[in-house]
């Protein structure tokens, strides 16, 4: 937790560490916002920071932390309305936005921050597996509101698929990670277990990446999280017609709700994805809800599980992580 404790002030630093102790593991996301008490929210709680209000100098410091004294270098990542620091967190920002025409152009007077914990769960995406191999990886969307644990996921996808098992051969994976959230890489070295045969284009568009991926590394995998506007979609489609598996998330509640998006209508249209993975948001992050094939019939079977990620295979004859990332 270095990477994110290294962002606050010495007193803040105390006092958060003073009210997490030894529940880091627990710890979903750090709330600060100006004039109000810190917010930390666990897993199964949220609690607040008691007797310390930031204020103005401590919300100066934090961005000088984030972007190493230099907000010209983060103006993009700022556009976006977040920040991706070492380890893969994500530091959401918020205050007042400026504008050109109908675009936005920063945001400024940033007093609202969102520090969003990025985890390693290896065997958390095991569970998925027997629904998304028949003989070879189908293409997949995985589908969740905020919070719901698909980077997470899609991260030990990753990993499995890459490393293979005693009865499924280990694959090439390309991984577009634009904001550095799955690899967590530092120059150029993913920081996260994502495999034996995995290869990274870290930070590149996602629509770039997907096209540099197949035309250089030939991936037998491609993972890209977080899909969403026109030029991810048309680089997708390009992907899978060259004969390159998809996996990729998207943030939705339903598949309904992701047919009402224009953008998104060639990819039912065309039944590219034959796997919609859908998760809930509970008390634990990563529920499944749904697991849905070309046709919408719901595959899920709450009796089946997976106790751990020794030899997995096929067979899948295991009984814990019932739906649970």
């Amino acid at each position: 937790m270095d990477e994110i404790m290294c962002l606050f002030p010495n007193d803040m630093r105390q006092a958060i560490q003073l009210e997490v102790k030894n529940r880091w593991q627990m710890l979903q996301e750090i709330r600060v916002r100006l004039n109000r008490p810190i917010e930390l929210i666990f897993d199964d709680t949220t609690e607040w920071v008691k007797n310390l209000t930031p204020q103005m100098k401590e919300a100066t410091y934090l961005i000088n932390q984030l972007s190493q004294f230099s907000l010209y270098r983060l103006e993009d990542e700022l556009r976006e309305g977040y920040i991706t620091i070492e380890g893969g967190h994500r530091v959401g920002i918020a205050g007042k936005v400026t504008t050109t025409g109908s675009h936005v152009k920063a945001i400024q007077d940033i007093t609202f921050f969102n520090i969003r914990i990025a985890k390693e769960k290896p065997g958390v995406a095991l569970p998925i597996i027997p629904h998304i191999y028949r003989g070879n990886y189908l293409n997949t969307l995985i589908i969740g509101p905020p919070q719901t644990g698909k980077t997470t996921l899609i991260r030990d996808l990753t990993r499995l698929i890459s490393n293979g098992s005693r009865e499924i051969t280990p694959k090439k994976v390309g991984v577009v990670d634009e904001r550095s959230e799955i690899g967590a890489s530092i120059k150029g070295i993913p920081q996260h277990n994502l495999g034996l045969r995995t290869d990274v284009m870290d930070a590149c568009p996602k629509a770039d990446g997907m096209m540099m991926l197949v035309r250089s590394m030939s991936p037998d995998v491609m993972v890209v999280d977080e899909i969403g506007n026109q030029k991810d979609i048309d680089a997708l489609m390009e992907a899978v017609n060259t004969g390159v598996t998809v996996i990729c998330s998207i943030h939705g509640g339903s598949v309904n709700e992701l047919k009402r998006r224009p953008s998104l209508k060639p990819i039912f249209n065309q039944h590219i994805f034959e796997r919609f993975i859908v998760l809930k948001r509970d008390t634990s992050p990563g529920r499944i809800s749904q697991v849905l094939d070309q046709n919408e019939n719901n595959l899920f079977e709450k009796s089946r599980g997976v106790t751990d990620e020794v030899d997995w295979s096929t067979a899948f004859n295991r009984h814990s992580h019932l739906g649970r990332i």
